[in-house]
């Protein structure tokens, strides 16, 4: 066997008992999770930036 082979044989293993690991509910809380995330950080960007503008032509 060459290196390289033992590398992807690992490689294979490791993401084989990870990928086992998962189930498909928490793969959907995780995306679920991720999204909400998004809009709340990307609102709470907006409101800030709409406040500081306020401000600043006062």
């Amino acid at each position: 066997m060459k290196w390289n082979d033992i590398r992807i044989g690992t490689l294979g293993g490791t993401l084989c008992s990870i990928w086992a690991s998962f189930s498909l509910g928490d793969l959907l809380q995780t995306v679920l999770m991720a999204a909400v995330g998004t809009v709340v950080s990307f609102v709470t960007s907006r409101l800030l930036g709409h406040v500081g503008t306020r401000k600043s032509n006062k």
